[in-house]
């Protein structure tokens, strides 16, 4: 969870002709599944698409990471160029320590969607409370139950004779042997 802290502003409001104070607010965000579908119900668009997003629809999935009633779509504004920043690098950080070698294989065509995250979680019987971890490490823990339950990869025949060769060097090597 990403915490920020808006300072109180002062408004004009066009409209009326009066200006306006807002008070300072404190901000949580979190990139989750769940702010991802909310994202994706406003837009109707896959949000891990490779379509760049509009300012507009960037500015709305800070609103949707929001975890507070408070903050609201006007208030995006009252961000700072640092705050922004935090905000990237935080969608953007692993928050995991856990990595898998993938194969060199090309670029999966499957468009990934909310409701595709959901049915993994449920073919993988992830509870539905992970929703609202960091999107990255939901993600992660995916992959590793996928990796996890694939069939074990039969050795090559040139690894099984490599292996039985390292097998009668070491027991050579114990018994004090040469052949």
């Amino acid at each position: 969870m990403l915490k920020l802290h808006l300072p109180p502003i002062e408004f004009y409001d066009e409209r009326t002709n009066r200006f306006f104070d807002k008070p300072s607010v404190d901000v949580r965000l979190e990139h989750s599944l769940a702010s991802l579908s909310k994202w994706e119900q406003k837009y109707k668009k896959p949000f891990l698409g490779s379509a760049p997003k509009t300012l507009e629809e960037s500015r709305g999935y800070v609103v949707c990471m929001s975890l507070d009633e408070n903050f609201a779509e006007q208030d995006y504004y009252r961000l700072s160029s640092e705050q922004i920043q935090q905000i990237q690098d935080y969608i953007a950080d692993q928050r995991t320590a856990t990595t898998i070698n993938r194969r060199k294989t090309g670029p999966s065509r499957e468009v990934i969607t909310a409701e595709v995250i959901y049915y993994w979680m449920v073919s993988l019987t992830i509870p539905f409370e992970a929703e609202n971890w960091h999107l990255s490490k939901l993600l992660m823990l995916i992959e590793v139950c996928a990796v996890k339950n694939q069939p074990k990869k039969k050795m090559s025949r040139s690894e099984a004779l490599s292996r039985q060769r390292a097998l009668n060097a070491q027991r050579r090597a114990s018994m004090g042997t040469s052949g």
